[in-house]
């Protein structure tokens, strides 16, 4: 039976007042902290957490990131991941987020991602088990119904003239 089409949508965080920093808005690494809290709870849902890691001694590290800074964010707001797989194979998913405000649905952040599958034992890339590809396959299929979020594959250069 297929997964609707609808993107993962994270737990409401709240910033901590020790992520802000002189400018008085989040500082950037946090960002990345709140994204990566997002994707660990999509990984639960597909079976890749902790007692995957440790009953199959698979992981999975971050190989890329482009992460876009759309609009401040400040203590106080509280906000939500959403998730798209837009992509995978045996080895490999691709990943796009949106930080947004909770409350007000804005865009603060978006970050583009490829994450490897690894072999906790080796420590090497290694395929996904079977049952986990397969389950990635079915939320790269539902997601690829979705409208594609602003801001895809994109890439830092400057601008030509």
């Amino acid at each position: 039976m297929p997964l609707p089409p609808v993107p993962f949508r994270s737990s409401v965080m709240q910033i901590e007042p020790g992520w802000i920093d002189y400018n008085g808005h989040l500082n950037m690494a946090y960002y990345n902290v709140m994204m990566d809290r997002a994707i660990d709870e999509m990984w639960l849902q597909l079976g890749m957490g902790p007692a995957y890691m440790k009953a199959r001694h698979g992981s999975s590290f971050t190989a890329e990131c482009h992460v876009r800074y759309v609009r401040e964010i400040h203590l106080g707001d509280p906000v939500q991941v959403t998730v798209y797989l837009l992509a995978s194979d045996e080895k490999r998913i691709h990943t796009f987020e949106e930080l947004r405000h909770a409350t007000e649905g804005w865009i603060s952040a978006t970050s583009e991602n490829m994450t490897l599958h690894i072999d906790m034992n080796a420590r090497k890339v290694a395929p996904f088990p079977l049952d986990i590809q397969a389950r990635v396959r079915d939320v790269v299929s539902s997601h690829a119904g979705l409208p594609r979020p602003e801001g895809i594959g994109r890439k830092v250069a400057m601008p030509s003239k």
